[in-house]
């Protein structure tokens, strides 16, 4: 839900009702991930997809009758060899799909008398809250129940880094103390996924399954060389979704009017630069300098950093000096493997853009633990069980 907030709080602002169809659960080869989210409102306007097209229409109707009825619904969507023309994912997988109605102004309601734009029940105020903090940027996560007790069913809870929360499960008090914690521990780490706890806050007892949502600012990516090859990678990680950052010590290269679609533009030499920033472990480097003055400082202290990746350009006699320039520095065996040098997948990459592809595509296969091998004649899973796409929601473990 948290991936299409921007639009989605637009149109809380506006007093748009809408209903939110989430994907909540997966199995088998589905093409999306919990948190997937289509969104419909009162004139039929539809942004999102929770499947790829296999099952919008027939979720679209969901959608409409949540907004009629007023009452959030859990559907299961799966392959009938049965019934071929059923409506189900034609890849074989199943998907839970839970429908929330937002209402931000119901004529009638206890709250009719708010302003445009307001929510009208506990329930739509915490998501639009949610909404309202992801298109912000800020770092919050939205717990949904998504199986339990019959009246539970779609109830909200917001949390903030600082543990502070908006909304409430409702049921037994504890519940909402136990949930915020886990909650908090998940939006911590980027997460999102489910977790299961007890209905009275407990770990035993009658079970309440809960969708998280992790709401946090986009990952960044940082290249370092003001090159030509570097053009075309700022456009393709802006593609991905990362907050896009060129470095380079050389004033005359890194220059806005070379690199138009990076979020910033640092001239400074590039260790200097990485000693002043404060990353985390979605953050990833690619270094295009392919010079020993350059490369082995920054080398030295990227590889001992938590990144989730670390590549350097050039060829397989310059990684090999340049290997041996990390160990005369100190650098263990276990910190150079995480280098990945040369950078890219094998494309046959000739020009600036193919390698730019070919180093984003060796990224998301690391981030998503994929192979790099044609799915053509392979045996190995289509959707690999790794992390989300990045941008502002965190990775589904």
């Amino acid at each position: 839900m948290l991936d299409i907030a921007e639009e989605l709080n637009r149109w809380v602002e506006q007093g748009r009702d809408f209903a939110v169809a989430t994907v909540v659960a997966t199995n088998g080869s589905a093409p999306r991930q919990p948190g997937a989210a289509l969104a419909v409102d009162t004139d039929g306007t539809a942004i999102g997809s929770v499947s790829g097209g296999c099952v919008e229409g027939a979720v679209y109707e969901l959608c409409q009758e949540a907004l009629q009825t007023g009452e959030p619904v859990l559907e299961r969507f799966g392959y009938s060899d049965e019934d071929a023309f059923a409506v189900g994912l034609t890849c074989g997988g199943v998907i839970d799909i839970l429908v929330t109605p937002v209402r931000t102004s119901a004529p009638g309601s206890a709250r009719d008398s708010g302003s445009a734009g307001e929510p009208v029940d506990s329930t739509s105020d915490t998501l639009a809250a949610a909404l309202a903090a992801a298109a912000k940027g800020e770092a919050a996560a939205v717990a949904r129940i998504i199986d339990g007790p019959a009246e539970l069913l779609g109830r909200a809870l917001l949390v903030r880094l600082d543990g502070s929360h908006t909304g409430s499960l409702g049921g037994h008090p504890a519940l909402d103390h136990t949930a915020i914690e886990q909650t908090r521990a998940l939006l911590d780490a980027g997460r999102t996924t489910t977790i299961e706890i007890g209905a009275d806050g407990s770990r035993c007892g009658r079970p309440v399954v809960l969708l998280v949502e992790s709401s946090v600012p986009a990952p960044r990516m940082i290249v370092f060389g003001a090159i030509d090859f570097a053009s075309a990678l700022v456009k393709v990680g802006k593609f991905l979704n990362y907050h896009v950052t060129v470095c380079d010590a050389r004033p005359v290269f890194a220059t806005r009017t070379r690199f138009p679609e990076a979020d910033d533009i640092v001239v400074d030499w590039p260790h200097r630069y990485l000693d002043s920033q404060d990353l985390d472990s979605r953050t990833v480097l690619c270094v295009l300098t392919h010079d020993a003055k350059f490369d082995v400082p920054l080398l030295e202290r990227a590889l001992k950093l938590p990144l989730a990746y670390v590549g350097a350009m050039g060829s397989r006699r310059t990684h090999l000096d340049r290997l041996q320039r990390l160990r005369d520095v100190g650098l263990t065996e276990l910190e150079l493997n995480r280098l990945r040098s040369p950078i890219g997948l094998d494309l046959g990459a000739r020009t600036p853009e193919e390698t730019a592809l070919a180093i984003a595509a060796e990224i998301v296969a690391n981030r998503r633990g994929g192979t790099g091998v044609p799915l053509t004649g392979a045996h190995t899973p289509i959707h690999h069980g790794g992390t989300r796409p990045v941008g502002r929601i965190g990775s589904v473990a």
